[in-house]
Parts: structure tokens; C-alpha cells; sequence
């Protein structure tokens, strides 16, 4: 039903109104008049002329586009053309699409032009020149017809240019008021970008005005499920089309080509890349009360957040802050909670700002995007390091560096809490806390006001429980007064920030090799000198001043060594096998069709090196003894999809799904083209069994009713079968 290109061909040598016409410039054939046009008929060595095949049809007619959709063929020609003539391939101008029954075709109703140009040789000879085409087409209602024509024009040849300007013949307003309609090539100032969806694509078309209407003709066949609605909302500067794949589509293509028509009747030549779609209209217009669910549920995972591993050194040091103020006035208290707060606030704005800005400008990034980069991760580890320095004693910030952030764990000043907030900021951005997962992908996905009202609750939640202690002075009077203990308890803090510190080395060493580390142990070397300048010579000029100078040298050798120096180290291509057996396979889109389409279960397993909630996961849960036997008995294949760097194909995955970050895991059941079934962020072996075990169940279900359906199919043709006899 998709194709019947060999019906047509067989229908061809059968059908009258196939037959050849005798050579003219033009010709009638059954439901159209098919010509040979041109504007002008001077053919001038070394300068192209214009020409065209042109069809007036019968109303309700219609002939094809270069795609035709679900059936049909576009018009063919061959050409006899003398010695230093050459014809350019023909165009095609902007189609419409054309429902034929349960199919959708692309081509023209009414009439069409497909143009061409003459180019003529410096070579050529002066005098008559015969441009004979031999013309093929299919024309449709709700048949289908070929037919064929010899067409031949008369052009003046000429070795060189003419003294008087040729008129223009009596074809030059019929080809000039159909070729405007050839798409042009989209402008620099506009893009076009694509990303996967549940049932689909979505394609954005930017121009930077709002567009009504949109319609997408794939150069390519089998991409698009032809017949189903194109779905136009617009935005602010452009509009996006939702598209429904082809059922038999096993991949994602690397381009969506083909020719999009906007408002009045603009057509333009488009490659979308895969990109950031903008929110819709209809996105956008979420109602308010789905923007409170997720706001409400990003306020419950920023406090959730800091009892994740990311955040409890961060928290710790402020826990310490707070002990040391206790019997101050209560004022001051609050001061320092609404600071540290509002760095928070300001830091969440700004990784947000530069997140949509990014995914704006076509970026397919998610929560936690800065941690893919090796040398914001190697920076992070030496900043990490050189405040583990400052707490372990060698130095106090406080007394010198003011100007940088002031004391994290101390008293001395309000820059000192903002700093802690931000670098709280920094840290979490490795872990999803439970609920913060789908209201991350909800907030990303709506407009800029939504997206930045979600996250500011976000960062409430994460400062939360320190401002709250801060405006409840009675609840500090129950932890324990300040005194020396506290300056061994701040150095034992400094243990887990190394830890930290340990943790991202490890997580360098992922994707930048022995070279990486290396660097990075350069850069710990110079810090600690710098470290040491600063502890040896406390608040005095010329020292801060070397001091300075050293730690701008780690910055540099840090850069330096992890851009420019060690080799990119090859991220999650290859598989791995767990103690009890199980082989975790590459992620790609074609693996899950491979094994989908083989009738086994998937379980993807979405994570980075960085992501910590990741790491933990994997140990206690996915690793395990329990689950992995529940995966062999399910006859699951795994697949690991690993994100530690920027991977364009998993951050679009996770955006069709309604995610941005990591972890994440989806379980797909065996056959079917439905979306799989989310996972939440932290995982237990109960979880994970329980939906193995609704799964199978399923599945089983499925294969005793398709059981069922068979054996009565079978025992209706037995049925039929005696009938007959």
C-alpha cells in the first residue's frame, strides 16, 4: 500500500492514454496538456538560459513532487540536445500536500512547472538549435495513469552575445510568475532545528517572527508517517511542527531535509539539525495549577537535595557557621541566612540563564551540563582542594582573601555566606534528589518566567533548612556552645571535601586519561604552595600578592594540561560485564529497536561519572546479586547510556521524556513502539524487581490472548472449511 511504483509501471504498457504524441512544444494527454516553456529562445555561448516543463491539469488532478509521498512517481525527462548543449537537473517548486484516500501524496493540483537550465558551450555553433524532451509522468485522482510525451522547441543558437536584447517570448509570463515559487535557501538569520518525540519529532522552524501556519515535505521517503496531522503552534520567533514518524523508521536521521512552507506562502530549502525546540504556545499554557505541582515538587527535592552526598560538606560548613554565632542577636543571625540564600537564588538564575540561552541558540544540554566539561571539573576539584587546605589549617581564607568570598565556615563577613551558597549551588549540580527530576524536564521544557519560577523554588528547597534555623533562634540554643573543639571539628571537615576532591579526580581520569590527571596533580601542587605562602606570611601584602601569582599559575596549568595536553579518553563505547554475568551493552537508538523488535525487554540505565546518585545506584542496586538475576530471568537486555561528556543523541532521548538530567532509567517492554516506563531517581532493588515482575507480567498476558486470538482464528477457518464441503 506504501508503494506502487511497479503496479504503475506494469499499468503503463496497458493503458491507452499512455501513448507517445507526436514531437511539438507541447501535447495533450489524458487529464492534462503537458509544454515545453522558455522565457526566451536565444541560446548565447557561456551564459545559462532558463526553461521549464510546464503541466495544466484537469481539476482534481494531480501530478508529483521529488517525493511523492505514498504513491506516485515525480515527472522523469530525457534529453536529445545538440553538440554543446547540456540540460541542469530539474527543480521543483514548493508542493502542497494532497490527502488520496487513506494516503497522503506531495505534488500539484491545477498546474506545475518543473524548471531546468541550458547551459551552452563557448564551443557552440551559430544557428538552429533542437532541444528535444522526452517527457514522463503519473497522474492522479483517485487513479492513477501514466503518461509520456516527445516535446521538442527551436532555440536561435549563438557564439556570441546578440547586439539587440532578444524579446521576451510569448512564455516569459507564465515562467515568471510560477518560478517564484522555488523555495529558497532559509535565510542566515533563521534556523531550523529537530528533536525526537514520543511519537515523532518536533521541528522548529526560527525566523524570528511569529509564523501561523507550517507545513514540512521530507526529501526523503520513509521518515514521516505521510498521512498524520502536521501540527503547527507558534511561538515568539518561528513556529514548531509536530511530525509523526514512519512506523517502519528504526533511527532517528542525522538531518530532517526537505522544504518547509510558512505564512503567505513562503517555501524555503531546510537540513534541520538536532537542537532545543522552544516550548509551544500549548506548552507553555500549562495551567497555573501544573506549574504549583512542580513548583512544589522542585521545593520538596531542593530540600531533599541536601541530604544528598553532593551537598552535606557544603551544609556542614554553614551547620559550623551557625554554631559559632550562637548568642548573637538574632538579626544578625537571619542576615546571614538570607545571604547565603540569596546566593543560592542568584546561582540557580544563572546556571538557568546560561542553560536556556544555550538550548536557545540549538544546544541539546540538560541539568548538570557544566559537569561534562573536563576543565570545569578539574577547576572544580582544585577550588575544592584548596578550601580542604584552608580547613585542615595550613591557612585561613578569611585573613587574606577577603575579596574572594571571605570565610566559609566563619563569622567574618556576609560575602562569606553568599560564597557558600554558590558553591552549594556547584556541588549539587551532579545529584537529582527524588521529585526533582520530572520538575527539572517540566521547567525546561515551558517558557523562560515558568522555567525560572520553578527553579527559584528549587533553590528555596535547597536553602531551606539553614535559613529556617536562622529565623528560629530558640532551636540554636540546643546545639552545643562555641569553643576549641570547634577548630578540630572544622579540620575533620576538611575530610570530606577531600573526599570530594578524590571523587572528581576519578571522575577526570573518565575522559581525560593519565595526562588529565596529571595536570590536575600540577595544579593541587601549586595550590598547596600558594596554600602554604598564605598560612607562612598571613595578611601581608607582598605575600597575598606571590600567593595570587601562583594560584593564577594552577589555573593555567590546570587549563592548559586538561584542553590542550591529555588525550579525550573514549566514554561508554564499549560493554561491560557485572560479577553475576549480566553485559551491559553501548546505548544507542538502534539497539533498543534491535532488541525491542527480537521480542527481549530493555533496561536503559542513563548516567555520567560525575552524577553521584548515578554511582550509588549502580553499587547498591542495578550491580546487585538480586536484580541482576531478575534481569537474566526477565531476559532483559541492558543497555548503558553513558552522558559524562555531551552526547547530543541521549540528551534528546531524555527531553522526549520529559528529563534533563541524570540519572535516569527506563524499562521498554518487548514488540511494542510505546514510550517505557520511568523509573524514579533513587533506586531500590524492590523497585527495580517490582517493575521487572509487572513487565513479565504483561508480556505474558499479551502472549496468552495473542494465543487465544490465534486458536480461534484457527478453529473459525476449520469452521469455514467444513462449511464449504
Amino acid at each position: 500500500m506504501r508503494r506502487f511504483r511497479l503496479l504503475l509501471v506494469l499499468f503503463a504498457t496497458l493503458v491507452p492514454g499512455a501513448a507517445a504524441f507526436a514531437a511539438s512544444s507541447s501535447a495533450d494527454a489524458t487529464h492534462l496538456k503537458v509544454q515545453l516553456v522558455a522565457p526566451t529562445r536565444v541560446l548565447v555561448a557561456g551564459y545559462p538560459t532558463d526553461a521549464g516543463i510546464y503541466f495544466k491539469l484537469e481539476e482534481g488532478w494531480h501530478v508529483y513532487w521529488k517525493n511523492a509521498g505514498d504513491a506516485g512517481e515525480p515527472p522523469r525527462v530525457r534529453w536529445t540536445l545538440p553538440d554543446g548543449i547540456t540540460a541542469g537537473e530539474m527543480q521543483f517548486l514548493a508542493p502542497k500536500r494532497l490527502p488520496n484516500g487513506p494516503l497522503m501524496d506531495y505534488g500539484y493540483e491545477d498546474e506545475a512547472l518543473f524548471p531546468f537550465t541550458l547551459s551552452t558551450a563557448k564551443s557552440v555553433k551559430s544557428g538552429t538549435a533542437k532541444v528535444i524532451a522526452k517527457v514522463s509522468w503519473i497522474v492522479c485522482r483517485e487513479v492513477c495513469i501514466p503518461g509520456k510525451a516527445d516535446l521538442e522547441m527551436d532555440f536561435l543558437a549563438s557564439d556570441h552575445l546578440l547586439k539587440d536584447v532578444p524579446l521576451p517570448g510569448p512564455d516569459a509570463a507564465l515562467y515568471g510568475r510560477l518560478i517564484s515559487r522555488i523555495p529558497a535557501p532559509l535565510p542566515a538569520t533563521a534556523k531550523a532545528v529537530f528533536a525526537p518525540s514520543a511519537t515523532g519529532f518536533k521541528l522548529a522552524i526560527l525566523t524570528g517572527q511569529r509564523e501561523t501556519t507550517a507545513a514540512f515535505f521530507p526529501a526523503e521517503q520513509s521518515i514521516l508517517d505521510n498521512p498524520a496531522p502536521q501540527v503547527a503552534s507558534p511561538v515568539a520567533n518561528g513556529v514548531v511542527l509536530d511530525l509523526k514518524k514512519d512506523a517502519n523508521l528504526t533511527a532517528n536521521p542525522a538531518q530532517l531535509t526537505g522544504v518547509i512552507e510558512l505564512s503567505d506562502g513562503r517555501a524555503y530549502e531546510i537540513a534541520a539539525v538536532p537542537g532545543a525546540v522552544p516550548a509551544t504556545v500549548a506548552a507553555r499554557k500549562a495551567g497555573a495549577l501544573d506549574a504549583l505541582k512542580f513548583a512544589g515538587l522542585a521545593f520538596l527535592g531542593g530540600i531533599i537535595l541536601n541530604l544528598m552526598p553532593c551537598v552535606f560538606p557544603v551544609l556542614f560548613l554553614k551547620g559550623l557557621a551557625l554554631v559559632n554565632s550562637h548568642g548573637q542577636e538574632s538579626q544578625h543571625q537571619r542576615a546571614h541566612g538570607l545571604v547565603y540564600t540569596a546566593g543560592i537564588v542568584a546561582s540557580f538564575w544563572v546556571l538557568v540563564a546560561a542553560l536556556l540561552g544555550l538550548r536557545a541558540a540549538g544546544a541539546t544540554l540538560g541539568w548538570g551540563f557544566q559537569f561534562q566539561s573536563p576543565v570545569f571539573v578539574a577547576l572544580m576539584a582544585g577550588l575544592l582542594f584548596f578550601l580542604g587546605l584552608s580547613l585542615a589549617g595550613q591557612f585561613e581564607i578569611g585573613l587574606t582573601l577577603t575579596s574572594a568570598g571571605g570565610s566559609l565556615a566563619q563569622k567574618q563577613g556576609y560575602a562569606g555566606s553568599f560564597f557558600t551558597g554558590v558553591l552549594a549551588v556547584i556541588v549539587a549540580t551532579p545529584c537529582t534528589a527524588p521529585l526533582m527530576g520530572a520538575a527539572v524536564g517540566f521547567a525546561l521544557a515551558q517558557g523562560a518566567l515558568v522555567s525560572f519560577a520553578i527553579f527559584t523554588a528549587l533553590a528555596l528547597g535547597l536553602a531551606a533548612p539553614y535559613l529556617l534555623l536562622t529565623f528560629q533562634p530558640a532551636w540554636t540554643r540546643l546545639l552545643p556552645r562555641p569553643g576549641a573543639w570547634m577548630d578540630v571539628l572544622k579540620q575533620a571537615t576538611a575530610v570530606p571535601i577531600f573526599a570530594t576532591v578524590i571523587w572528581l579526580a576519578w571522575v577526570l581520569a573518565q575522559t581525560r586519561g593519565a595526562t588529565g590527571i596529571a595536570a590536575l596533580l600540577a595544579t593541587f601542587l601549586l595550590l598547596a604552595i600558594a596554600g602554604w605562602i598564605l598560612g607562612r606570611w598571613p595578611a601581608k601584602r607582598v605575600p597575598s600578592v606571590v600567593a595570587s601569582l601562583v594560584i593564577v599559575a594552577a589555573v593555567g596549568t590546570c587549563v592548559y594540561g586538561v584542553h590542550s595536553l591529555a588525550e579525550p579518553v573514549s566514554v561508554g563505547s564499549s560493554s561491560t560485564t557485572t560479577a553475576g554475568g549480566s553485559n551491559w551493552e553501548p546505548w544507542s537508538q538502534a539497539a533498543v529497536d534491535k532488541y525491542r523488535a527480537a521480542g527481549r525487554p530493555v533496561f536503559v540505565d542513563f548516567t555520567a561519572s560525575w552524577c553521584l546518585s548515578c554511582q550509588v545506584n549502580e553499587r547498591v542496586v542495578l550491580r546487585t546479586a538480586d536484580v541482576d538475576a531478575a534481569f537474566k530471568k526477565a531476559n532483559v537486555a541492558l543497555l548503558k547510556a553513558d552522558w559524562t561528556e555531551h552526547d547530543d543523541a541521549i540528551s534528546q532521548v531524555l527531553t522526549s521524556y520529559g528529563r534533563s538530567g541524570v540519572p535516569a532509567y527506563a524499562l521498554y517492554a518487548p514488540g511494542d513502539t510505546d514510550p517505557p516506563t520511568l523509573l524514579p531517581e533513587v533506586l531500590t532493588p524492590g523497585i527495580v524487581i517490582d517493575n521487572l515482575n509487572e513487565l513479565s507480567a504483561m508480556v505474558a498476558a499479551k502472549s496468552a490472548g495473542k494465543a487465544t486470538e490465534d486458536a480461534v482464528k484457527t478453529a473459525a477457518d476449520a469452521a469455514k472449511a467444513a462449511a464449504k464441503q
